[in-house]
């Protein structure tokens, strides 16, 4: 199989225990585990039974040892984790909500490792030998100026030795702020802009493709930017949109599309007005993620392969992510195709 190279920040996730708020939770316990949108990907990846391995700078210490340890536990090569003695390992504090309530997220990853470390620290040559995917977020080149030229270097790298790149958008106001007085939205789409023309699979929501083509929001039907996409953008060979429907905090609707610019074709899964109804959701975070992660590896399993079962497969998969708490989504091949197949009673096996 593929090997699949993922780059990003792994940070500590502090979370406010069942739906409590910050204020009812602190002074307290928050639960700690370890988060991040291309780790997130990368465990989703390995879980699968794919080959992948972990691109990060993180602090010398026990804490990011740990997370380390865990990662590789988990099927994730870490051989190529810097450790440094700049930069502190970033954190978000998450909130969950409740009905009507929304979820909120607090960012804290100034001076992060990753966000400090430049280019040149990460040897390119061993990191893609052998490899033929980079895995890569929106978010990485959000985190900080110097990030963001990381990102350009590791594309264009990475394109130099033959790899494929896939691209997860993944817009995140809070973060791009590197640039003032630039809005993160101006930010965000320039500096896409200038990554996307080394993409082959991309992967977003509506909001993010409609701010690189500076589309009139909630205009275009999901397929149409897509077109307009690869037309913008000619080496991307296919696009995935998650499509989700919040009911309330706890009652999502899910579905997936998928567009592949070899056969003109647009794909909906589990169908074209259909959606997984998800109403008893234990933990959304990371479920983008999954699809992400599912969606790469099932297109380089060769019985997975074909556009529309990559994307049934990618979609059941991220569903599952829903009934996961953490961010990373542990399931298994097999639980997925259990989905595929109609077993969605959520009963025990015995």
């Amino acid at each position: 199989m593929s090997r699949i190279v993922a780059f990003g920040e792994i940070m500590g996730r502090l979370a406010a225990p069942g739906s409590l708020r910050f204020a009812q939770a602190m002074p307290g316990a928050l639960e700690l585990t370890f988060a991040g949108a291309e780790v997130n990907a990368a465990v989703a990846i390995a879980q699968l039974g794919g080959d992948v391995s972990f691109v990060t700078a993180l602090p010398d210490h026990a804490i990011a040892a740990a997370c380390v340890a865990q990662l590789r536990g988990l099927g994730v090569s870490t051989s190529e984790i810097l450790r440094t003695s700049r930069g502190r390992l970033g954190l978000y504090f998450l909130e969950t909500g409740a009905n009507q309530r929304p979820g909120q997220v607090i960012y804290d990853r100034e001076h992060s490792a990753l966000a400090v470390t430049p280019a040149e620290a990460y040897d390119w040559d061993r990191i893609f030998a052998g490899a033929e995917w980079l895995l890569i977020s929106g978010i990485t080149p959000a985190v900080s100026r110097n990030a963001a030229e990381v990102t350009r270097v590791a594309l264009r790298a990475a394109t130099a030795h033959g790899l494929r790149i896939a691209f997860d958008m993944n817009f995140r106001a809070k973060l791009w702020q590197w640039e003032p007085p630039l809005s993160a939205r101006e930010l965000a789409s320039r500096t896409l802009r200038d990554l996307l023309p080394e993409v082959d699979l991309l992967i977003g929501g509506r909001e993010d493709f409609e701010s690189v083509l500076d589309a009139e929001p909630g205009k275009m039907p999901g397929e149409d930017l897509a077109r307009a996409l690869v037309t913008r953008f000619p080496r991307i060979v296919h696009v995935g949109m998650t499509l989700r429907e919040g009911i309330s905090a706890h009652h999502n609707n899910w579905g997936g599309m998928l567009y592949d610019a070899r056969s003109g074709g647009v794909f909906y899964a589990p169908g074209v007005s259909e959606r997984y109804a998800i109403t008893q959701i234990v933990d959304r975070l990371g479920a983008g993620d999954a699809f992400t992660g599912a969606l790469l590896y099932s297109l380089i399993t060769p019985e997975l392969s074909s556009p529309e079962a990559a994307l049934r497969f990618a979609t059941a998969a991220s569903c599952l992510a829903h009934s996961i708490q953490g961010d990373y989504n542990l399931v298994s091949r097999a639980d997925v195709e259990a989905l595929l197949s109609g077993d969605d009673s959520g009963r025990v096996r015995r």
